[in-house]
């Protein structure tokens, strides 16, 4: 694992330099993921212009939802989310370069083309999330001051586990970073806003089919002590780290699974 992440660090900071050499185009390319996500953040004053609350939830409270699955999308985004050009890659034979080199293939396609520019998305949903937490009516106690980082923390392990799920299937179905991103980049968006906005149903499968509620749904219903829909038992709402490390593990068999059934192009 160390020299996994010494190898990814070394990779990263390659791409990092190497774009550095044209400061002012990677400053302006910075600067528009900031704007562009900072849009999303506008959607949600203008819907607080016309009510009070939404779906029971304040502005703040709101903001908070969309702090942390912002924060955790980003840097998950940062770190992995290249893998969803493993399809391009499989397709233009360049992954059997990747798998004579003497470094892991998860970690060479994660790091590929890393750019420092997907950090403004980091900037703007950190800004949002400490706006919302100062504000927040919340009694903190040092529990909830504890479950915000462990929220976080959680979300990134998700969302990277559900990149790599995504990738591993283009093993078999060659370019499919459209349906990998309806779980990634949907579920950044569907994450931002209180779930109970959508059907029981709906919730139900964000729970046990593809665990997006635990990125930081059923953990702010915790620390906003807000009613669960579902009426589930509280200690789930303490459960996303278990949920992370499940998710990757079974991400990890699965990458290993599709590295061993893996076909060379012949290119």
């Amino acid at each position: 694992m160390a020299d996994a992440v010494r190898a990814y660090c070394l990779l990263a900071w390659t791409w990092t330099r190497a774009l550095a050499q044209y400061p002012a185009s990677l400053a302006m390319l910075t600067l528009s993921q900031l704007v562009i996500t900072g849009i999303d953040a506008i959607v949600i004053l203008f819907i607080f212009e016309h009510t009070s609350t939404y779906a029971g939830f304040s502005l703040p409270e709101v903001m908070f939802l969309y702090g942390t699955s912002g924060v955790s999308f980003a840097i998950a985004d940062a770190t992995i989310g290249s893998v969803e050009r493993l399809g391009r890659h499989i397709r233009a034979g360049t992954f059997d370069v990747i798998m004579l080199r003497p470094v892991s293939p998860l970690v060479q396609v994660a790091a590929d083309q890393f750019s420092p520019r997907r950090l403004g998305k980091l900037v703007q949903a950190a800004v949002v999330l400490w706006v919302g937490v100062a504000t927040m009516d919340v009694e903190w106690t040092a529990g909830r001051i504890a479950m915000v980082p462990v929220t976080i923390v959680s979300g990134v392990f998700i969302f990277g586990a559900l990149w790599v799920l995504g990738a591993t299937y283009q093993f078999l179905a060659g370019e499919a970073a459209q349906a990998m991103n309806a779980a990634t980049y949907g579920g950044n968006f569907v994450t931002q806003y209180p779930l109970n906005v959508l059907s029981t149903d709906a919730i139900r499968a964000l729970t046990w089919v593809v665990p997006l509620a635990f990125v930081n749904w059923l953990p702010a219903l915790y620390i906003l002590d807000q009613p669960d829909p579902l009426d589930l038992p509280v200690p789930v709402r303490f459960a996303s780290p278990l949920v992370a490390l499940l998710l990757c593990g079974i991400a990890a068999l699965v990458w290993r699974t599709g590295l061993r059934h893996y076909r060379s192009t012949g290119s």
